[in-house]
């Protein structure tokens, strides 16, 4: 599996803490910035993430920024990203099961290490049930591709 990684300054030491996790069991992993903790903007690494997860490159993307949101708001402009912000294993095991979400947000503010590292097991774990939930994720298809330009 492989899980391209980014974050802003917010995010910077959760990701770093991710990272190490991951590598620890055997992930392929790619961290597409930023590397300093110097102020930035985080829709830049939101959409390297994000490009290269919808491209297929990558099987999923893991964003981190202060709280989240900024970061997930900024790769579901992406067409067919569906980035989940999750501050629980529950959550975390439903976006994969239900909305086959492709990329895990997380707010370094929000969630301590322990259960950041448990939310991201979570994810990448569970698995996607189709059936009744992929009629509702070609719906939100559709609606990317009406308004997308």
């Amino acid at each position: 599996m492989k899980i391209a990684l980014g974050s802003d300054h917010g995010g910077i030491n959760l990701k770093k803490e991710i990272i190490k996790h991951l590598e620890e069991k055997g992930y392929e992993l790619k961290d597409f910035g930023t590397y300093k903790e110097e102020s930035c903007d985080y829709p830049e690494y939101a959409l390297k993430v994000a490009e290269e997860v919808a491209s297929g490159d990558f099987d999923f993307g893991i964003l981190v920024c202060g709280t989240g949101i900024g970061i997930s708001i900024s790769a579901n402009k992406v067409p067919g990203i569906r980035a989940a912000l999750c501050s629980d294993t529950f959550s975390a095991h439903a976006t994969r099961q239900h909305n086959n979400a492709n990329i895990l947000a997380l707010g370094e503010r929000v969630v301590g290490k322990g259960l950041a590292l448990d939310i991201v097991d979570t994810f990448l774990e569970a698995k996607f049930e189709g059936e009744r939930h992929q009629r509702r994720i070609d719906k939100i298809t559709e609606i990317e591709k009406k308004y997308s330009k």
